[in-house]
């Protein structure tokens, strides 16, 4: 049985947390804690700030559920929830953002040829670069960045958390490409 839930699509939970079964809920708090704790981490320095925001997440996430249409993706609903409370913890703060590390086409690499380890290692290593010239970027670039390099969110999955166009998304992901690049050489890494 356990193993039968732990292959439900994330939207087949929250149609169970739907119909009362609000146990399952720890499912998806397990799947995404990790997720949104690094995603707040790219905005909020401060581990106690974090952790509010990632408990804050999850309260809304859970008395909001009934809300979700599962007949729509969970992901792009869920960072919704993050993107929202972190904007709110920004300006409640008045804290400057720590800037996000930028994964962007600007590194042609194609990991399809190696092993997983050498992957693992490689994309590690390219994170740690990218994250040198993060601090560069206004906020609604570092946004789409991590979104899409870090959580693996596809370009429509981060027009809907970010309620803008999908060319918009495109754009801003191509911006903090060309915005990074020349730090990243400037500190020795030529990608091209």
């Amino acid at each position: 049985m356990e193993e039968t839930i732990s292959q439900l699509k994330d939207e087949e939970i929250a149609q169970l947390i739907q119909s009362g079964k609000v146990r399952f809920f720890g499912i998806l708090v397990s799947r995404y804690e990790n997720k949104i704790r690094r995603y707040a981490r790219k905005f909020l320095s401060d581990k106690e700030d974090i952790n509010d925001i990632v408990q804050e997440v999850f309260i809304k996430a859970y008395t909001n559920i009934q809300e979700f249409d599962s007949q729509r993706k969970f992901s792009p609903w869920f960072y919704r929830i993050a993107h929202n409370e972190l904007v709110n913890a920004l300006k409640k703060r008045k804290k400057q953002p720590l800037f996000l590390f930028d994964f962007d086409v600007f590194f042609p690499y194609d990991f399809s040829n190696n092993n997983i380890l050498n992957q693992q290692i490689d994309r590690q290593n390219m994170e740690k670069i990218i994250d040198m010239g993060l601090d560069q970027l206004e906020p609604k670039y570092r946004e789409p960045i991590i979104l899409y390099y870090l959580e693996e969110l596809t370009y429509k999955e981060i027009a809907d958390v970010m309620q803008i166009p999908i060319s918009t998304v495109g754009i801003r992901i191509k911006r903090a490409k060309k915005i990074i690049k020349p730090i990243l050489k400037k500190l020795g890494y030529n990608y091209e």
